[in-house]
């Protein structure tokens, strides 16, 4: 029964996910190419403000979970969501951005009560494989509603206003189908200053600057990238498609068919940090410097290799596979050190998470790509140091417990 509430809550994700990911993917493609002088909104303004009301939400929502429960709190979250996906049919600066404000109160209960029901239907035992199935489950949404911008915008320089309310009147149908306060204060600011969760933090405030770049900025530079000609926004689409391929191959490869075991989670972390900056190099010399931050020219700057469409898709592949290896093993993890204080370390895994990629969206249309680039290697190679730490303390403290069990049977 466990294993079915598991696959459940994976399919539900994956028709929410489906919207609000490829949403992400193409916002600000499409706030670009809309033709509203009175709009006047971000793409990437919208996505920080989603993030960073999303770190700090993640306080409120350690206390509503508990009383609402988890499932009423995932569907409530799910009307939000439909909330911000509604906007795009007829766009407005302040009700994107209300919008945008109340998804991040959204996304915080969501996640946090999807980390209480995964919890609750797994064990020591289990946690890797349940892990593994809702991540495969959660990552299938980035190939249907890519598939659908692909082939929307296949030879199409601009974008029409018939196909976006087509393309978001599809959102908004799929989020519907889908959709004691200071001891828990106390409780997570006790769990910060522990040394475990402190090196995590490093960690975790990684894949909050290669989720924004995974699912926002790297679209948006395939689409101003006019090497790829009149394909460039339909890319866009299939680069989405492949991150989820490589989400869902990470996702099922680490999280189902490997065994359970602490040198595993070690192993794929680093795999995960080879992989994307394999990825991050062939960007560097591949995409043009200034691809993020032009709105209304073509960029100006000349990559150090002719753009090819096959390293631009292998690095779609290489960013989500990088992804599913480090959330997957934060996951895992936490699930084991922290099994009976769960939401604490969720919700600060996703407050560190969530503020970082906020801070990422908001300087992302500011700053060259080469230098956006720099940050996350710095930052992947340090957080996965910080992993190698933390799973080495662990590894003896099990060992301790090994042999003091064991002495006192003798």
């Amino acid at each position: 029964m466990s294993t079915y509430n598991v696959v459940i809550l994976g399919i539900g994700f994956l028709f929410i996910f489906t919207a609000f990911t490829t949403c992400g993917n193409i916002e600000q493609t499409v706030v670009k190419s809309l033709d509203n002088a009175t709009f006047t909104g971000s793409g990437y303004h919208s996505l920080g403000i989603i993030y960073g009301v999303f770190s700090l939400a993640n306080l409120l929502a350690l206390t509503v979970v508990p009383v609402l429960g988890p499932r009423f709190t995932m569907f409530f979250s799910g009307i939000l969501y439909s909330g911000y996906i509604a906007v795009f049919i007829t766009p407005s600066t302040w009700s994107f951005y209300f919008t945008s404000v109340l998804i991040g109160i959204g996304a915080a209960l969501l996640w946090t009560a999807q980390g209480y029901f995964l919890l609750e239907n797994s064990d020591v035992t289990t946690i890797n494989r349940n892990t593994g199935i809702f991540w495969a489950l959660l990552q299938c949404s980035m190939l249907f509603g890519n598939l659908y911008v692909y082939l929307g915008w296949k030879g199409k320089t601009e974008i029409s206003a018939i196909f976006v309310h087509l393309l978001f009147f599809y959102f908004f149908f799929l989020i519907g189908k889908g959709s004691i306060w200071s001891c828990i204060l106390a409780t997570i600011l006790c769990l910060f200053r522990t040394k475990t969760i402190l090196l995590l933090s490093i960690c975790m405030a990684y894949t909050g600057l290669e989720l924004s770049f995974c699912s926002g900025v790297y679209g948006t530079c395939i689409g101003a990238t006019t090497h790829f000609g009149d394909e460039a926004k339909a890319l866009i689409g299939i680069s989405g498609i492949v991150v989820g391929f490589g989400e869902i191959v990470g996702g099922g490869l680490f999280g189902l068919v490997l065994k359970n075991s602490r040198f595993r989670r070690t192993s794929v972390v680093f795999l995960g940090m080879v992989v994307h900056f394999v990825a991050f190099y062939l960007i560097f010399l591949s995409i043009p410097d200034d691809a993020p931050v032009v709105f209304h020219t073509s960029p100006l700057h000349t990559p150090y290799m002719s753009p090819s469409v096959f390293i631009a898709m292998l690095c779609s592949f290489l960013l989500g596979l990088g992804d599913s290896c480090f959330n997957t093993q934060l996951y895992s993890i936490l699930g084991c050190i922290y099994m009976d204080q769960s939401a604490p370390a969720f919700a600060i895994f996703k407050f560190v998470q969530s503020i970082f990629a906020a801070m990422a969206f908001f300087y992302s249309g500011y700053v060259l790509l080469s230098w956006q680039l720099l940050v996350m290697v710095v930052l992947g190679f340090t957080g996965t140091l910080c992993f190698f730490v933390v799973e080495k303390a662990q590894n003896t403290l099990a060992e301790s417990h090994s042999e003091h069990y064991s002495g006192s049977c003798e």
